[in-house]
């Protein structure tokens, strides 16, 4: 399975030497679109040298930038696929088989590319008590943030599930602070309404875990943590199987964490009903 740019940066910018992680950074930031400029914009933007940009792309496994883009160019035109666009195998018609096989590979990748840092670094953040949690998804994701808070709401206080309306969300801003997170599932064909609250909430100083695609929602320039999982499947739908199950492993994380209060709270509740 081919690993997409964002994948392999993840992977090797611990590597990176410090010029090469700003333009990773960069791309992340505004992806893929600063890759497909020139180098020397490209170096503009990150404040590096053209060299470093030349020697970044190398570290990803390319043999030069204009493979590099093409790559990149391969990736946006997935981006904007619809499920009336996307070829399927007519082999496959029917079958449960190919549609098992991929979602099994999906979630092995979206689980080779999360390290056990990151997914403690995110179940730490969930875990603290000193902000509260808004958790928000799109058209088709919105069920996996309505599952993930409905969970968290059991183990700990100032859970909160937005639904409805655009002008709901943007109402709720008020509430929101630097000491609030905002969970967000999100992938292709991204949602301008959540890019919106994203960008309003972040201006607000929330910090924002992503659960997106290989591709990168435009969410991605405002997160603090991104979770990228693999959502293609031989359908002219994606699957959110590989980030359900991600979801369900940061819910196991943060219970054990507040294990002691979590018990207490969950009893609590027990004695109400």
């Amino acid at each position: 399975m081919i690993s997409s740019i964002a994948e392999l940066i993840s992977d090797r910018i611990g590597t990176m030497p410090a010029g090469e992680r700003r333009a990773a950074q960069t791309l992340i930031a505004n992806y893929p679109l600063t890759g497909l400029k020139t180098v020397a914009e490209f170096s503009a933007a990150a404040g590096v040298s053209s060299p470093t940009i030349l020697r970044f792309v190398a570290r990803l496994g390319f043999q030069n930038y204009p493979e590099f883009q093409s790559a990149l160019q391969d990736e946006l035109a997935a981006q904007l696929q619809s499920p009336a666009s996307r070829t399927l195998d007519p082999s496959s018609g029917g079958a449960a088989s190919p549609m098992l096989e991929a979602t099994l590979d999906n979630m092995r990748e979206t689980f080779r590319h999360l390290s056990d840092k990151q997914l403690a670094d995110i179940a730490a953040r969930l875990a603290d008590r000193r902000g509260k949690t808004f958790l928000i998804g799109g058209r088709f994701t919105d069920p996996l943030a309505r599952y993930m808070a409905a969970h968290l709401a059991i183990i700990q206080p100032d859970v909160y599930h937005l639904a409805g309306q655009e002008s709901i969300w943007r109402d709720r801003l008020i509430d929101m602070g630097k000491r609030d997170v905002l969970v967000i599932f999100d992938i292709r064909r991204y949602q301008e309404s959540l890019v919106r609250f994203a960008e309003k909430a972040h201006q607000r100083g929330v910090q924002i875990i992503l659960f997106t695609d290989q591709w990168l929602s435009p969410i991605s320039r405002f997160a603090r943590h991104v979770i990228a999982g693999r959502t293609a499947v031989p359908s002219a739908w994606d699957s959110s199987a590989a980030l359900f199950v991600v979801a369900e492993t940061l819910i196991g994380a943060v219970t054990r964490q507040l294990e002691a209060a979590g018990a207490k709270r969950i009893r609590d509740l027990e004695s109400l009903r």
